[in-house]
């Protein structure tokens, strides 16, 4: 009852408080007065507070993360339950000789992003407080940085709401997508996560509170944003939201022709809003009965097989599936959805007979990634070391990183899933930290592999990375990673170029100049 209480009268300052600048949201909209920790699903327990012991098991933890390749024990943790502890938390950092800070939200880094050697690590898990606003131009959710995207989902749907742009798995935390950039299958029609953020509050390194936006300290928003936790600690979002379908048409068109692959999907991405998909990724497999990467892996239901000899005999080591979806309202007919369909599939050159579908809740689909989380869990590949690569190609560069790299490197054992598909530069705001290759189109090539039991060696996989990065060095690829790790100064620079990273180390000494934050990236050393 008191989240309801709450509710109406966010709804009440919001509407009086209400300023339209340029047909955008205005700073002068405040921040949820409370927000309603009951709209989370997730709220986990809270650990220790600044003057509490640190336990050998909570540093242990924090000194671990998803990708399992780097292990750096912090010399504390400390659970942040407001704003206030964040403050703290910074300001002792910064008045000490020696220590960093690096926020933790859910852990999904992959080269020790969130750790800090020595350091503190804030958890950020108990923020998750969620405040709605459905009225107006613009509706948005204000939610704290420790929130989970599923958490931001659920909330949203009870509202018919959701936000526009997603990350493919929904156990990630806010602060920490938005620190990187957070893209799916949306991202050609809504651009990055980072792209649909309409303000932010921050605590710098200089343990200064900064609301910023588009309008406002728009230096410091631009920044954070997509700024590796460089600048600031995000402590609060406020994110677009628009209204939610029902269901997803849920689809993927396979293809043994590269060419024809990329043609389909810059044709997709490129298409009219009202003629094309809501949803469209690529991805490569094995050209065999592999069950993690070949033919097996393909198809949406269990009870549906995939027919090999549909295959051309001209097909090589790879092929390739674009997934698609559609998103629909239970009000529509079938026979509408499926002459819709039918149109949007006319003009793609897929193999015929080997295209699969199915219909499924929009949480479903967008929680798609989960049900292979629990078979991860099972088989004891989740906990294994995840060696991720994630580079954007430019479009004018994709055909050969497909034959120098995919079919020459990959071809023949993937071990997890492998990523192509192409974005648009127009969708992302160059003012923003995240750097993108300089072509019209680029592509997202992810290897997301595992050292799993039985499988390549972590080491193997690692040398297997910096394999395929020297041939893109050689062949003149110009390539930028993509949630990226380097180990020198050097490799940092030419990452940004020259302007931008004259731009990125002068927000560096403006927000943090003692180099307190985000130590694990690795870009700047504290003297």
């Amino acid at each position: 009852m008191g989240c309801l209480v709450t509710r109406l009268l966010v709804l009440v300052i919001a509407f009086m408080d209400r300023i339209i600048t340029n047909g955008k949201l205005s700073d002068y909209i405040p921040w949820s007065s409370a927000l309603c920790k009951e709209d989370s699903d997730s709220l986990s327990g809270l650990g220790p507070k600044m003057n509490e012991t640190v336990s050998m098991s909570e540093t242990k933890r924090a000194a671990r993360d998803f990708g399992g390749v780097y292990n750096q024990k912090p010399a504390s943790v400390v659970y942040s339950e407001s704003l206030d502890d964040i403050v703290r938390v910074v300001r002792k950092a910064a008045s000490s000789d020696h220590l960093t800070v690096a926020a933790r939200g859910n852990g999904h880094s992959t080269y020790g992003q969130a750790q800090a050697l020595n350091g503190i690590v804030l958890d950020m898990s108990a923020m998750k407080g969620i405040a709605i606003q459905e009225e107006g131009v613009f509706p948005y959710v204000d939610v704290e940085a420790g929130a989970l995207w599923i958490d931001v989902l659920r909330a949203a749907l009870k509202v018919g709401l959701s936000p526009r742009s997603w990350t493919d798995y929904l156990f990630l935390s806010i602060g920490g997508t938005l620190s990187n950039a957070g893209i799916s299958g949306q991202t050609f029609r809504f651009g990055p996560q980072i792209s649909n953020v309409a303000q932010l509050e921050v605590v710098t390194g200089k343990g200064e509170v900064m609301t910023c936006s588009p309008q406002r300290h728009e230096e410091l928003f631009y920044g954070v944003l997509g700024g590796l936790g460089q600048f600031g600690i995000i402590s609060k979002a406020r994110i677009v939201l628009q209204r939610a379908p029902d269901k997803t048409r849920w689809m993927r068109l396979v293809y043994s022709d590269f060419e024809d692959f990329r043609r389909d999907q810059e044709l997709i991405i490129s298409s009219p809003e009202h003629t094309t998909f809501d949803y469209m990724e690529g991805f490569a497999v094995v050209n065999s009965n592999d069950h993690v990467n070949g033919w097996p892996s393909i198809p949406l239901s269990p009870d549906v097989t995939f027919d090999s000899t549909l295959i051309p005999a001209t097909a090589g080591p790879l092929l390739y599936f674009i997934e698609v979806a559609i998103y629909y309202n239970a009000t529509q007919s079938m026979a509408s959805l499926n002459k819709q369909t039918e149109r949007k599939l006319a003009s793609l050159n897929f193999i015929k007979g080997l295209s699969f579908s199915t219909d499924v809740t929009y949480v479903e689909f967008l929680n798609r990634v989960y049900r292979e989380e629990i078979a991860a869990r099972a088989s004891g590949a989740w906990d294994a070391p995840h060696p991720w690569l994630n580079l954007f190609v430019p479009k004018s560069k994709i055909v050969e990183f497909n034959d120098k790299v995919l079919k020459e490197v990959l071809a023949y054992g993937i071990g997890g899933p492998l990523l192509v598909y192409p974005l648009l530069k127009n969708k992302w705001d160059s003012r923003m930290s995240t750097v993108v290759p300089d072509e019209d189109v680029f592509y997202l090539v992810g290897l997301l592999r595992s050292s799993r039991h039985g499988g390549p060696s972590v080491e193997r996989l690692l040398e297997e990375n910096d394999h395929i990065l020297r041939i893109c060095e050689t062949s003149g690829m110009d390539i930028k990673q993509y949630l990226p790790h380097y180990k020198m100064d050097g490799e940092w620079r030419k990452h940004f170029g020259t302007t931008g990273w004259d731009r990125f180390k002068r927000r560096k000494e403006r927000y943090d100049p003692l180099a307190i934050l985000a130590p694990g990236q690795r870009i700047f050393s504290r003297s």
